[in-house]
């Protein structure tokens, strides 16, 4: 089984390496589907072992949880194909498989290190990052053909690019001796802006506005609202002692997509992972939607709003990686 490894602890990104090996935790079924607290929900399991798709790496400490929060899935802009990262000949690219099929995948970028990913509003572009050597480079290339990339940056450490409403811009986080800081590119002046602290930059569909995580002083990690004309922040998701990151809009532009940290209970026994949740775009409503004992990552919406598509090891009895889908109908 092939897995990128990655942690991110406190608003740090350390050293992403590739490398093959099987994931095992004594106390976790992961064979299992679903648990009974997710009745209702209908599960469907979008690749296969033979994708070989990359699964974040999530570090445990007693009862804590940190992970890969950069975006490793997306889906097309007709919902037709689903874009993954899979680890094949010693490199990690960007793969596409049609998603009412079982087919195989196409390859869609040829390069060493992709780290993540998002697809361009309109669909013609993907923007993604790649590490070389000591530096992490946001590129662009076509959606559809071709291997030929703009780059974007350069010798910094940039990654989780995602695309603004207009598709002019392109917002990422960018790692720094003071910390990690949101920033965007224009494609038309190649102006690059400094923002605000944070990361996994998202922009809310009207507005000028983006979503991002950020770590509090005690070091858990929440989701926060900036307007970058006006300056105004807000904090949107805090809860003592658990991690949220990833926030992702749904197309219509009520709720917020996020992973966020779980503590589950086994007689006297803890054990923390991480689950699905939503919220409203002003922090109300937040709701827990998985509660499987494998781990629920990268989680991303289907265009039309009816479906969230996520990285999951359940359904596999040797914690095998896949990308699932389930319902949404709060």
């Amino acid at each position: 089984m092939y897995k990128v490894i990655c942690i991110i602890k406190k608003n740090l990104l350390l050293m992403l390496v590739l490398m093959a090996s099987l994931r095992t935790v004594a106390q976790v079924d992961y064979s299992v589907v679903y648990v009974n607290e997710e009745s209702g929900i209908e599960f469907t399991r979008i690749t296969s072992e033979n994708d070989y798709v990359c699964m974040p790496n999530v570090t445990r400490r007693a009862s804590s949880v940190s992970w890969l929060t950069n975006r490793i899935i997306d889906v097309s802009v007709d919902g037709t194909q689903l874009a993954y990262l899979s680890y094949r000949n010693n490199t990690s690219n960007i793969f596409i498989k049609d998603i009412g099929k079982q087919g195989s995948s196409v390859q869609r970028t040829n390069r060493q290190s992709v780290l993540d990913f998002s697809y361009s509003p309109d669909g013609k572009y993907i923007c993604f990052s790649e590490k070389t050597g000591k530096f992490t480079q946001i590129y662009q290339t076509g959606a559809q053909t071709g291997y030929i990339c703009r780059q974007i940056t350069s010798n910094n450490k940039d990654y989780s690019p995602v695309y603004s409403n207009d598709s002019k811009n392109v917002f990422f986080a960018r790692q720094e001796n003071k910390g990690i800081s949101v920033w965007s590119y224009n494609f038309s002046n190649n102006f690059l802006a400094n923002y605000t602290k944070g990361m996994n930059p998202c922009p809310l569909k009207t507005g000028n506005s983006i979503l991002c995580t950020r770590t509090n002083a005690e070091g858990y990690s929440e989701i926060w609202k900036i307007n970058y004309e006006t300056g105004v922040e807000e904090c949107i998701v805090s809860v003592p002692q658990r991690n949220f990151t990833t926030p992702s809009i749904s197309p219509d532009g009520k709720w917020i997509l996020m992973v966020g940290s779980n503590v589950l209970m086994n007689g006297k026994s803890k054990y923390a992972n991480t689950d699905i949740f939503v919220c409203h775009t002003d922090g109300t409503q937040l709701t827990q939607l998985t509660y499987h004992a494998a781990d629920d990552l990268s989680p991303v919406w289907s265009r039309d709003g009816k479906y969230i598509y996520f990285i999951s090891q359940r359904g596999s009895s040797t914690a095998t990686p896949n990308v699932w889908r389930m319902n949404f109908s709060l």
